[in-house]
């Protein structure tokens, strides 16, 4: 599910929530689709924001570069990794 200024809070407020701020022009987000397909299919909540079409958003978290995954807990940011990465990486952040 894409989320944006209107939806982004209410869908991250509750549980364990990853959100994957990207772009369609970077190459590297589209190698990490799969990734984060994976994860959601696993049972986790998994959301993208599209950077070009949420620029609030993206300034909101502090988003400078693409890729950016996000662990949201209950609504409060717990961890973020920046860049293309492994999905170990991702669930291990999921763990700590």
């Amino acid at each position: 599910m894409d989320l944006n200024i209107n939806n982004f809070d209410e869908s991250i407020r509750d549980g364990k929530v990853l959100v994957d701020f990207w772009a369609p022009w970077c190459g590297p987000c589209r190698m990490l689709t799969p990734i984060m397909d994976e994860i959601k299919n696993e049972g986790y909540n998994v959301y993208k924001v599209n950077v070009d079409d949420n620029h609030e958003l993206a300034k909101k978290y502090g988003v400078m570069s693409i890729p950016c995954v996000i662990y949201f807990k209950d609504g409060k940011e717990i961890n973020k990794i920046i860049g293309f990465t492994s999905k170990n990486e991702i669930l291990k952040m999921l763990e700590d």
